[in-house]
């Protein structure tokens, strides 16, 4: 997932102390955060990567379908004990651990307010395998990891932490996880909004329940009924005074961010890999079977890797998050994430998803 951000969350909105003076930092400088707070502790020795950190067992303790046709399932976890859990902002995701090893990242789609409790919705996609499969295979009682709740799809408020006047949600399908709490905070400060809500059909879309409570402050647009929205009816209503959000999947992603107008402030997250920009292609060689893979110019490592290596680690695909940080034996790096450290670069290591090798290298050797 990855975003642009201008600003930072709204403060002292959930809670009565000054808001998290390094969440308000991330508003400025997200593409440093990660890297900064993981300088601040440790041993001497490397920094533990983002997706290693802050594991913590839950228990499922509520599950229910939120989209007609039973595609989407809301999972919700607890402490054992019940305690409160660890803050967030609406835009905020966690790393999910599920059973068979495999990690995902779902973007938190509850009230913050509930203190005791997160709340996360997963699509099962077309062919029913992996990862979404397996989160719509767990039931209530069941004990998985997740992580602490971070933030890169930050909410500056208008008014505070924002120039705009109100804001503006586009969400197409399951994006309208991270869009749903942020529309219930501007509902609840009585900051003008509005929100156009794109899907196939009507019994595809999930949280329509709870969306039908705003009224025409929520336009749902199915393509079985009005066919593919424009950038027009995308942004309907929307201004030079109006901040705009915006999540879903690429092509409606990229459409609004060529649309709207110079200035605007826009906020956005994708829900796929980024595309690669300028590649060429190289070749990448398996220490350990000393097989060579060769890598398009338009592939990521990552996915040539998992042609061969079909379970090599992953999860979010756009250098955030560092679960496919791989050990990197010789060859240069063009490292293309903002997450590792110099000491991290320096050492070896290399987030297989963004990265690439450098142009004249000789072909990378990873410890596979």
């Amino acid at each position: 997932m990855i975003g642009s951000h201008v600003g930072d969350p709204p403060p002292g909105l959930y809670r009565t102390t000054r808001p998290d003076l390094l969440i308000r930092f991330a508003g400025y400088a997200v593409a440093k955060f990660v890297s900064g707070v993981m300088r601040l502790g440790g041993d001497g020795e490397l920094p533990e990567l983002a997706h290693a950190r802050n594991r913590r067992e839950m228990l499922v303790v509520r599950r229910r379908n939120v989209a007609r046709d039973g595609t989407v399932v809301e999972l919700t976890v607890a402490a054992h004990d019940g305690t409160a859990l660890p803050p967030w902002h609406p835009g905020a995701h966690i790393d999910t651990h599920l059973p068979s090893g495999r990690t995902r990242q779902y973007s938190l789609c509850g009230d913050p307010r509930r203190t005791q409790e997160y709340r996360f919705a997963v699509r099962r996609t077309w062919d029913g395998s992996g990862s979404s499969k397996e989160a719509h295979g767990l039931r209530v009682n069941q004990v998985i990891e997740i992580s602490t709740p971070r933030n890169a799809f930050l909410m500056p408020l208008p008014g505070s932490a924002s120039r705009a006047q109100r804001l503006h949600f586009v969400a197409g399908g399951i994006g309208i996880t991270p869009i749903l709490p942020m529309a219930r905070l501007a509902q609840c400060t009585g900051v003008p909004w509005s929100l156009c809500y794109v899907g196939r059909h009507r019994d595809n879309l999930p949280f329509l329940d709870e969306l039908s409570a705003f009224g025409d402050k929520v336009r749902v647009h199915t393509t079985d009924q009005h066919g593919r929205p424009g950038t027009t009816e995308l942004l309907a209503g929307a201004d030079e005074t109006t901040a705009v959000y915006v999540c879903g999947p690429p092509p409606m992603v990229d459409a609004v961010r060529r649309t709207v107008a110079p200035g605007t402030e826009l906020h956005f997250e994708r829900f796929s890999p980024l595309p690669v920009v300028d590649g060429k292609p190289f070749e990448v060689m398996l220490a350990r079977s000393a097989t060579v893979i060769q890598v398009g110019a338009q592939q990521s490592t990552l996915a040539a890797l998992q042609s061969y290596l079909p379970h090599v680690s992953y999860s979010c695909r756009q250098g955030y998050c560092g679960s496919c940080v791989q050990q990197v034996l010789a060859g240069d790096v063009d490292h293309r994430d903002n997450l590792l450290t110099d000491e991290q670069r320096e050492l070896g290591q290399m987030l297989v998803c963004v990265s690439r090798a450098k142009p004249t290298s000789a072909p990378l050797v990873l410890d596979l």
